[in-house]
């Protein structure tokens, strides 16, 4: 599950070593791809996500005052579809557009509801945390993020 830069130079996420949570870069060469990949790397901490089906589409949009509280409010979006109507995603594409003040992001997610005879069940992701979170915008995009186990 775990890659490095130099094995992959598509590399969408890696992860690294948090205290009792789970962290991960994601990338992109747009600040886009950068969101869909961290959503991605979100889910591959619960499941594989190669098993997971786009069978079903969800749309929704959000406006936050900054790019990383963007982040945060995507992530956590995702999450809350996940714990309450019980979807796993795997396919993501998002638009991100500036607002006189913020952002605004509209998502396509694709995923399928929750089949422990098809998933596997890894860890349990409670909260997306602000702790350490990033975006960067160098050589393609970055963000970093931490996770609540």
């Amino acid at each position: 599950m775990k890659e490095t830069r130099s094995e992959n130079k598509t590399l969408k996420f890696e992860f690294f070593d948090v205290t009792a949570d789970a962290g991960y870069w994601a990338y992109g060469s747009s600040l886009e791809e950068s969101f869909e990949n961290a959503g991605l790397a979100m889910f591959e901490i619960m499941t594989d996500t190669e098993q997971v089906s786009p069978l079903i589409k969800k749309e929704f949009s959000i406006e936050s005052e900054d790019k990383v509280s963007l982040l945060y409010d995507w992530l956590e979006e995702l999450l809350f579809l996940h714990d309450v109507e019980f979807i796993l995603f795997s396919k993501f594409k998002v638009d991100i557009s500036p607002l006189e003040e913020g952002y605004k992001l509209k998502a396509e997610v694709w995923g399928d509801e929750i089949n422990r005879t098809i998933h596997e069940q890894r860890d349990e992701v409670k909260a997306v945390t602000f702790h350490l979170m990033e975006v960067n915008n160098g050589n393609g995009y970055s963000v970093r993020v931490i996770l609540d186990l």
